[in-house]
């Protein structure tokens, strides 16, 4: 029986999900990255976005961004399995850090005439998007921002006629001048 002498068990606690990016330095070798959405899917945790560009060419070092969703003890537990890999050489929680940059790239292709196609290049006008291709019946429009005006733009283009959508994920930096 629990403290208060009840038959009933304790209530469970619930805890908050949230989202976090983190900022992972890796050695620039075939397989790390395998190594390391293999970790997470082993472990049925879900990556919502993930990119990966080699940063430091003369040390062969790569930056994965990586925005994932978890209690806190989920992804105290990502991080110290990351940490652990061989080939990775740091692992920031840029969620903790405080207040950090994040953009998107994104490119719309809308396809239309008269009413939609002036709505469309409106549209695209209103949130600083780049036409980067136009024909008699479509636009490829480029935007980069936060993944919430990205979604607001997709979503209003929807209603125009989205016909394809290319995102390349978060990438992520704190702000100041301190490094990773």
């Amino acid at each position: 029986m629990n403290a208060m002498n009840t038959h009933y068990p304790d209530p469970v606690r619930v805890e908050p999900v949230n989202r976090h990016t983190l900022a992972v330095i890796v050695d620039n070798e075939p397989g790390v990255l395998a190594r390391i959405a293999g970790l997470f899917s082993g472990r049925g945790y879900n990556i919502e976005s993930l990119t990966v560009s080699e940063t430091e060419h003369a040390r062969h070092l790569s930056r994965i961004t990586i925005v994932t969703a978890g209690t806190n003890a989920v992804i105290d537990q990502i991080k110290a399995q990351l940490d652990r890999l061989v080939p990775v050489h740091r692992v920031v929680d840029l969620t903790l850090q405080g207040d950090s940059l994040e953009r998107e790239l994104c490119l719309v292709k809308v396809a239309g005439r008269g009413e939609h196609r002036v709505e469309a290049m409106r549209l695209a006008a209103a949130f600083g998007a780049r036409t980067l291709d136009a024909t008699l019946t479509s636009f490829v429009f480029e935007l980069t921002g936060s993944t919430e005006e990205i979604d607001r733009f997709v979503k209003l283009m929807s209603a125009i006629g989205l016909v394809e959508i290319s995102r390349t994920g978060i990438a992520a930096m704190g702000r100041g001048p301190e490094p990773m």
